[in-house]
């Protein structure tokens, strides 16, 4: 059966972040499809999970940085925001034209970020 819910893969490595995350996520009418707290199950999620419609990364997860699991996201075409408390200059060169969301962030800014990112819901 189809939902109107947009399904969303979160990857966070701080408990209490992650779980204000979801929460925002629920407000905002998306389903956290799957979440990740470390890069090996990022990874394994990233390329195993049904594709979801958009994905949250925090840049750095775990003491090492998330763009493994992002480049499969990417082939896999998943629309990507990032979160990191660095900013854009967090981001590696590649990775620059990809939205961010500064932490700590709001649910204002997690939402106009993914309405950006794949447009509102209709």
């Amino acid at each position: 059966m189809y939902s109107d819910r947009r399904r969303i893969f979160v990857v966070e490595d701080e408990t209490l972040v992650l779980i204000n995350l979801e929460d925002m996520l629920g407000d905002l009418g998306w389903t956290v499809a799957a979440q990740a707290m470390w890069l090996a199950d990022a990874e394994r999620l990233a390329a195993s999970i049904e594709p979801p419609d958009a994905a949250i990364l925090d840049v750095n997860i775990g003491g090492t940085t998330v763009f493994p699991a992002a480049r499969i996201l990417a082939d896999r075409g998943v629309p990507i925001l990032f979160a990191t408390g660095y900013g854009r200059d967090g981001l590696p060169p590649e990775w620059q034209d990809h939205p961010v969301i500064v932490k700590p962030y709001t649910q204002r800014d997690v939402a106009t970020a993914l309405d950006a990112l794949v447009g509102s819901a209709s």
